[in-house]
């Protein structure tokens, strides 16, 4: 595929900088431990690497509470580490990207400062959303993805809107300098190698400037709102502000790229953001949280090729992230977690890989209290645990935590029992989760019919997944309660465990030639 293009089908690893690997001891992963890493994620195969926030912050929520968008926080490492991350990937290989969070800042960001010194009605505080509350009440009903109220009352009176943590308000996108920072921060990071964005809270730049009311049900709750007509998600403006963006990519050749995070209600609303003059690649969230069957994984893969291919943008397949529970977990089962990549690998378009998940890791749903550093338990009242059980270290080698992960003690503590999933161990091992993603990963690069392009749907028994990719090449998907019998006369290229026989047992897949 033409250089320029990389993205329509690249496979790009997704790392928390903070768990995947330390350098000097402190219990925190950090840019020197990721370079130190890169290797082995050359060795596995992946296209690109994907950086959570190492930015300045005070990292009340993981660093997407950014303080300085442009200097490195010096738990992650110095500005110099930035550039020699960059310089060592592309040595090898792999292309960067960066996160960038535009819906929010840090309150410790100077412009937030600044905004709270300054006071009602002045310019400052414009860049953000200041505004009169009810009385003693908020603004509107608008309630904190962490849970509680989305505003803070300051002690002048006014209120700040902050969709996520009281510690990082909105961005006020409506505003002149709000837009210029941010093509300003596109530029700068662009100029210094970085090869992509991944656009945080994609969705929600925007709020609609008469702040309605959401409204609430008979007991008091907030209703769940349609996106589509929503005050503050996927509002038709933030396309204009991404056309804006593709521009500035442009400047610095045709395969500078962005993918954004955007949670949305359906696949024509997610094409909007990829049309071919605003972002490259969105997230396939429909397919992360599809279930494990058949009938809802096809429906959810046609009705995404279908709304993409109207816009002449690829999908871009993912199973987990920072924010979700891993896909062991949420399948109930390593073995159904091996047959899901085959199938994601199989599918045309681009697909994200989050650290761990090529080990087989699950959620670590026994984290103690005590360690537990997600806003999300602080502000549910100790009713939502949060997104720790996804972020706990990678085990890298060894018997005993820290599974060579930092000379100290983890910031948060792995399971004995991962000793079994460590990469040292699995490396050597044909039957292993690691084993499967690389031999998974070098057979896509290698196979003409995979990546970019187009599937057809084969024949298939019920509760199986069945598609075919030209030149030569067959994915089955054995999502039943018992065995299929294979296509005869196909070859077996892969399969995500041991077939019996001529038939494909339960929960499992294969990649097959010749059928």
């Amino acid at each position: 595929m033409d250089s320029a293009k990389w993205w329509r089908d690249a496979v790009v690893y997704e790392v928390y900088v903070r768990s995947f690997a330390d350098s000097d001891g402190d219990g925190t992963g950090d840019l020197p431990g990721l370079r130190s890493r890169l290797g082995y994620l050359a060795d596995l195969g992946v296209d690109a690497v994907w950086t959570t926030p190492w930015y300045r912050s005070p990292m009340v929520d993981g660093g997407y509470d950014v303080e300085d968008h442009r200097r490195a926080d010096p738990l992650f490492g110095s500005d110099d580490d930035v550039l020699a991350l960059i310089d060592e990937a592309h040595r090898l290989g792999l292309r960067v990207l960066i996160d960038l969070v535009p819906n929010h800042t840090s309150d410790r960001h100077a412009w937030f400062r600044a905004a709270l010194a300054a006071g009602p009605g002045s310019p400052e505080r414009a860049r953000y959303h200041f505004r009169p509350g009810r009385g003693a009440q908020p603004p509107t009903d608008w309630r904190s993805v962490f849970g509680g109220p989305a505003w803070t009352r300051v002690a002048d009176g006014e209120w700040y809107l902050h969709l996520f943590a009281p510690e990082q308000p909105d961005l006020n996108w409506a505003h002149p300098e709000v837009r210029a920072e941010f093509e300003d921060l596109l530029r700068f990071w662009f100029a210094r190698g970085v090869d992509g964005v991944r656009i945080d809270v994609a969705h929600g730049l925007l709020k609609d400037p008469a702040f309605p009311d959401l409204g609430v049900d008979a007991e008091g709750i907030v209703r769940p709102p349609d996106r589509s007509r929503h005050p503050h998600w996927d509002r038709d403006g933030v396309h204009e502000i991404y056309r804006s963006w593709r521009q500035v990519a442009g400047e610095f050749g045709p395969d500078r790229v962005f993918v954004a995070e955007a949670w949305v209600d359906r696949p024509d609303r997610l094409a909007r953001y990829v049309r071919p003059d605003e972002l490259h690649t969105a997230f396939n969230f429909d397919f992360l949280r599809c279930a494990w069957d058949a009938g809802a994984l096809r429906e959810v893969v046609d009705r995404t090729l279908e709304a993409l291919h109207a816009v002449g943008a690829p999908a871009t397949w993912v199973l987990s992230n920072h924010d979700v529970v891993r896909h062991v977990t949420r399948f109930g089962s390593l073995r159904r977690a091996r047959a899901a990549v085959l199938l994601m690998l199989a599918l045309p378009g681009g697909a994200y890989l989050y650290q761990g998940e090529e080990l087989g890791l699950e959620e670590v749903e026994d984290l103690p209290e005590a360690v537990l550093a997600d806003p999300t338990w602080e502000r549910s009242g100790h009713t939502r645990r949060g997104r720790d059980g996804c972020r706990v270290p990678l085990p890298w080698s060894g018997t005993a935590p820290p599974f060579g992960f930092t000379s100290g003690a983890a910031w948060l503590p792995q399971p004995q029992r991962w000793l079994e999933l460590t990469a040292e161990a699995q490396a050597a091992d044909p039957d292993s989760m690691l084993w499967l993603y690389r031999t998974a990963l070098a057979t896509r690069r290698e196979h003409p019919a995979l990546g970019d392009g187009t599937m057809t749907w084969l024949p298939a028994p019920e509760d199986v997944l069945s598609f075919a990719r030209e030149p030569g090449f067959a994915c089955v998907v054995n999502l039943s309660a018992g065995p299929c019998a294979l296509p005869e006369g196909a070859s077996v290229l892969l399969a995500s465990g041991p077939l019996d026989g001529g038939r494909l047992p339960p929960d499992t897949a294969v990649w097959l030639a010749g059928s």
